[in-house]
C-alpha cells in the first residue's frame, strides 16, 4: 500500500540518495546534474515543501510543492528506478494535484527539461498541458500546467 506523508528532517538523506537514483540517467544528457539533484531540502522540508510517498515502510517517491498565490508549483518529482512503471509517480501527481484544490489554487505547474524527452510523453498522459518553452541558463525548459476543479 502507497501512503504520502510530509517529510521530515530525518528523511533528507534518503530524499537526496533518491533524487540522485531518479535523475543520474539524464546526467549524460544534460552533460550536468539536473537541477533537482541540487535541492536544499532541508530547508524545503523545513518549510513544509517535501511530502513523500512510502511503501511498505520505504521512501520510493517524493515531490517538493511550492505554494504561489495563483498556482501550486511542482518543482521536484522523484521516483525510486526500483519502483518506476508501478503508479508512484501518477499518485504524486494526484497528490500535488490534491494540494493545490485544498489550497484553492486552480493549476498545479511544473516545467521539464526539453532533453527529458520521456516527461514530455507522460506529463500530457496525466492531463498536464504544455504551455510554454524557454531557454534559461543554459538550458530549454517545457512548462506545463493542469486545472484543478475547486473543492466540493
Amino acid at each position: 500500500m502507497l501512503t504520502v506523508r510530509p517529510a521530515t528532517a530525518s528523511d533528507v538523506d534518503t530524499l537526496r540518495r533518491l533524487t540522485a537514483a531518479a535523475f543520474e540517467k539524464y546526467v549524460p544528457r544534460l552533460g550536468c546534474d539536473p537541477a533537482p539533484m541540487h535541492n536544499d531540502y532541508p530547508e524545503a522540508v523545513s518549510a513544509g515543501q517535501v511530502w513523500v510517498a512510502v511503501e511498505a515502510g520505504e521512501i520510493v517517491g517524493l515531490a517538493l510543492l511550492v505554494p504561489h498565490e495563483d498556482h501550486l508549483l511542482l518543482d521536484t518529482v522523484a521516483v525510486s528506478p526500483d519502483v518506476q512503471g508501478r503508479g508512484v509517480g501518477g499518485r504524486l501527481l494526484e497528490f500535488a494535484e490534491e494540494q493545490a484544490r485544498q489550497g484553492g489554487r486552480p493549476e498545479v505547474r511544473l516545467c521539464t527539461n526539453e532533453l527529458m524527452t520521456e516527461n514530455l510523453a507522460y506529463y500530457p498522459r496525466r492531463g498536464y498541458v504544455e504551455t510554454h518553452r524557454v531557454a534559461e541558463n543554459g538550458f530549454r525548459r517545457v512548462s506545463f500546467s493542469k486545472p484543478v476543479e475547486p473543492p466540493r
